[in-house]
């Protein structure tokens, strides 16, 4: 199985940063972790990043290999969440799936960082690190805007979004917190230009990372040092570092 789509999502390699700078970006002292894994990423850390086995390369099906070997080529690193649901080869490929048809789709009103900024909303109102820090990363880079990811996940009422964006993320967490929808809810989608056709993109990206959220909660996934870097700091060109 091989999906292009998602390697272009995770193609970050031209956009990190030196390890050096990413040492010194949004650390959590160890005495905070409260003795779980949550969001450390101290490099000297030897704590696994989920507390399900996670399984050798060489006892992996092909396919599940090439996907993971595309994506870390493509990418600079492999996003712990590929690793940890390789524990399950059936339901690894089912969760990828799934993911590439919601998120690479071409079709309707919403743009990559749209996407993104759902699913952080969603995640940070599931609480859930693993999915709030990578998907912070990529709204970044998506939206080339490094501050609102951040504001969302604090308080997405206080947050510097557009009217369009608040009718969007209003609509997804009413959906991830299980409130009965009306007519009121797609009316309000309507005046900024969503149709059904979004509204159910809308409420599918949010249900599933609600799933996908508490598949990491179970697993306690922690992020990868990588993302909190991305999309924070300008990518020095190598004409530019000579001079």
């Amino acid at each position: 199985m091989k999906m292009r789509a998602i390697t272009r999502l995770l193609n970050l390699r031209a956009l990190s940063v030196s390890p050096a700078v990413s040492k010194r970006i949004l650390r959590l002292p160890s005495s905070l972790a409260g003795g779980r894994y949550g969001y450390s990423t101290q490099p000297e850390d030897s704590r696994p990043i989920s507390r399900f086995p996670i399984p050798y390369k060489k006892d992996l099906p092909y396919d599940i290999v090439e996907l993971m070997e595309e994506v870390e080529n493509k990418s600079g690193f492999l996003p712990n969440v590929f690793k940890a649901m390789a524990h399950r080869p059936d339901e690894f490929r089912a969760f990828f799936a799934y993911y590439d048809v919601l998120l690479n789709k071409e079709s309707g009103n919403l743009s990559k960082a749209d996407k993104e900024l759902i699913i952080v909303a969603t995640s940070a109102n599931n609480r859930c690190p693993y999915c709030v820090t990578a998907h912070g990363a990529l709204h970044r880079i998506y939206s080339k805007n490094n501050r609102l990811a951040d504001q969302v996940v604090v308080n997405w009422n206080l947050a510097d979004l557009s009217q369009r964006e608040c009718a969007m993320l209003e609509f997804a967490l009413a959906i991830a917190n299980a409130e009965n929808i009306t007519e009121n809810h797609f009316t309000k989608l309507e005046v900024h230009g969503f149709d059904r056709e979004d509204a159910w993109d809308i409420a599918m990206i949010t249900a599933y990372f609600a799933m996908a959220n508490r598949i990491a909660h179970l697993m306690d996934l922690r992020p990868n040092q990588e993302f909190y870097s991305l999309g924070r700091i300008p990518r020095v060109k190598s004409e530019e570092s000579k001079t």
